[in-house]
This record gives structure tokens, sequence and C-alpha cells, in this order.
């Protein structure tokens, strides 16, 4: 995409920035129709623009980062933080009071944030997924029993990559899979607002509400999982009912559709470069360093993380004003070949690979040991079941959301 400037909502005028502080406006980087990426711009920001003023596709103005060293320094800053969808932008006519609107793990701050991670840190702890692999694995092989069933070809997007983070989410968290159908059209409308942003700031009472009805059915019927142990916490007065209805937004957000694009970009990355499936396949044991390259490679966060200043920063001579929007664009950062030699290579041995996927500082994920386990679970369930894996149609006749910064293709039509 061609970079262009924009007289218009605020940015500056043709020629530069009004007040210096500013480069010229361009349009929102997004990678190239039917593919995954990453964005063709990456490599010529770091160079010569590493902080770029874009307007994002709500039409909001923003701060895009794409150097290693300055999107880790970003998401460790506490003078950023990240905005719900209900307070950001601000737009005309915009009550002055939005509500509780949808607050997550990510926009949470301070003590409450301190204290809801202190209370998840077992749950989530790596000894902890390690004793869930049986269930994960379990899940997995499953959903391959109907693919293998069904016979070829199938949809490894809709038949596995889909569903299988959704009900490792569902079985721990302890969210019903049966609704899915109810609650993840509303999750995705949320997740898109960087795109769709009436939409999504229209569906989070909706899902502030459903939250707070399971948690109340746990009351009912307690269940083995982590909404179940948080309620009962609650009730004894370790945590506020809003810390649970919190931690269940986050995982209806943030607990499973990002390795939903991840799992389908990195099949899709494996039986498209040569080789890559089979030595994957022969020698498992570079499975760990290979879903970290995979983590780092795939640019499935191409400028999704949303951050606001809250007072002046000063970053490459410019000033990010207090109230302005950052994006630290966790894809750039991990091809900065300053920090990842031969970055743009697909090396499933990589070692040591620093990737920021997973955030950096107060808010770095949480779920960081359970992704990592249902990207190599999953993984390592394909290998088993189907050796002979290929793609049931010619790459360039797969089907994409071009819109979307966050690219994973729509459909995975796949032989054996």
């Amino acid at each position: 995409m061609t970079a262009k400037r924009t007289p218009s909502g605020g940015a500056p005028p043709p020629g530069g920035a009004a007040d210096g502080r500013r480069p010229p406006v361009m349009d929102f980087p997004i990678a190239p129709p039917g593919e995954i990426g990453p964005v063709e711009e990456y490599e010529r920001l770091r160079r010569d623009c590493p902080l770029a003023w874009v307007r994002t596709p709500m039409g909001a103005p923003a701060w895009y980062v794409t150097r290693y060293a300055d999107v880790r320094a970003l998401l460790g800053d506490g003078r950023l933080i990240r905005p719900t969808i209900n307070a950001w932008p601000v737009r005309p006519g915009d009550p002055p009071d939005p509500g509780p609107g949808l607050t997550t793990m990510m926009e949470l701050n301070g003590a409450r944030h301190a204290a809801l991670r202190r209370a998840l840190a077992d749950e989530f702890a790596a000894h902890t997924v390690d004793g869930h692999r049986g269930r994960i694995r379990a899940l997995a092989e499953g959903l391959l029993d109907d693919v293998e069933t069904g016979g070829p070809p199938a949809d490894l997007a809709a038949d596995f990559a889909e569903p299988f983070p959704l009900l490792v989410m569902c079985d721990l968290a302890g969210i019903p899979y049966e609704d899915r159908d109810y609650f993840l059209p509303m999750a995705d409308a949320a997740l898109g607002a960087l795109v769709t942003l009436d939409e999504g700031r229209e569906v989070t009472r909706t899902l502030r509400r459903y939250i707070t009805q399971v948690i109340a059915g746990k009351r009912r019927r307690p269940g083995d999982d982590v909404l179940t142990r948080l309620t009962c916490r609650c009730d004894r007065g370790e945590l506020d009912e809003e810390d649970v209805v919190t931690f269940g937004l986050s995982m209806l957000m943030a607990g499973y559709r990002t390795c939903t694009m991840f799992l389908a970009d990195a099949i899709l990355v494996l039986l498209t470069q040569p080789g890559r499936f089979a030595r994957l396949r022969d020698d498992r044991a570079i499975m760990p360093r290979a879903v970290e390259e995979l983590l780092r490679y795939l640019p499935v966060l191409n400028g999704v993380v949303v951050l606001q200043a809250t007072r002046d920063i000063g970053l490459r001579g410019r000033t990010i004003q207090a109230g302005e929007a950052v994006l630290p664009v966790l894809a750039a950062a991990n091809r900065d070949g300053t920090v990842f030699p031969d970055a743009d290579r697909l090396d499933l041995r990589r070692d040591p690979n620093p990737h920021l996927t997973f955030g950096h500082g107060a808010h770095y994920c949480i779920g960081v040991h359970l992704a990592r386990a249902e990207l190599s679970v999953a993984l390592d369930a394909l290998l088993d079941r189907f050796p002979g894996l290929r793609l049931a149609v010619d790459e360039s006749e797969l089907p994409w959301e071009n819109e979307s910064p966050a690219k994973s293709p729509l459909a995975l039509p796949v032989d054996w």
C-alpha cells in the first residue's frame, strides 16, 4: 500500500506537520490481499519512519511504531494504557462517561489488575497448563476424529483451527461451549472494533450481561473451572464481582480468537514452505523452538494493539501527547533484523527468540503457557493423524478477509 497524505480530521496539512511534531499522515498499513503478510511497509517504516502518524480504519489518527526496541519500551511504559472500545476514539456526541463498557485484563490497571493477576497466577502457571495437556490433546483428537470421518477434502479452518482453541478456552475457563452461536458474533464484533467501531460498541453491554449470567450459573452449579474458583473467591471477599466479570470478558475477547488465527496460519505456512511440514513431522524435538518461531514469524497482530498516552512521551525526536493513541506493531517488531538475523525467514530451530507476540511489561499475556500448549498440541495431533497432509487447492485460491489488519485464511481445504 502506498502511503498518502490527507488534510482532514485533525491530521497535518499537506507538506508535513503543522507544529513540526508529527510526520505527514499515512494510510493504515494493511497486508496485500490474499496472503498472511507481513505488511509491505514494515521494512521501510523501521528504516525511515519508525514513529509514523497513521489514520486508523475507523478514521482516528494514531502513532504507528515498528522498531523492536521502541515497541518493547512502549509496551512496558506505565504512561500508556489500553482504552476500552467505549472510551476511544472520542467522537462528537459521545457521552462524557460511557459507562462500564468492555473492560478486559488488558484495559485493567493498578491494584485491581495486580490483584486479579495474582488470583490467576497458579491457574495459568506452566505446571498447571502441563497438567491440562491430556485434556487439551483429547479435545484435539475429538475434532480430528470428525475431520477424518468426514474424509478429504476437509476445511481445517472451520473444522479444527476455529473450534479447537474455543473448546480449550470454554473447558478450562468454564464458559459454555454450547452458547458459542450466541457469544461468538458479539465477541468478534468487539474484537473487530478497529474496523467496525459502532458494531463493536453496541455489543458491549450484551457481552457483560452474558458473562454476569454465566457467573450466576456457577453459584448455582459449581464446576471444575477457573470461573467457578474465582466466583468462590469473590464470595469469600477476596475479589470483587467486577474482577470476575473482567476475567470472563478477557476469555471471550482474548482467550481463543488470536489462537485460531495463529493455528490456521501455522498450518498454512508449514504446508506452503517446502520441507517445513516434513521437518517438524520427522523431528518433534524441535517443536518448542518451532512454536516460538511460528509465534514470531506469523504476522497475525498487524497493528491491533491500541494504547493511549496519559502523559506526554518523547520518542525519536517527536512528542506523543497525552490523549493520543499509539499502535506498537508487534508483527513489525518481530521482523526487526537488528534483533532477529534473517528475520523474514522461517527458522524452526531459531534460538534465542525474544519475540514480542505476548507483549511485555505489566500486561504480558497471562495465558502465554496455555497458548504455547494449544499450538504445540494441535500441531502434534495433526502431524500424528495426517502425516501426508497437503493443501487441496492452490494457495492463490484461498479466501481471505482482506480489510482486517489481523490476517488468517477464512478456509483451509486440505487432503491427506
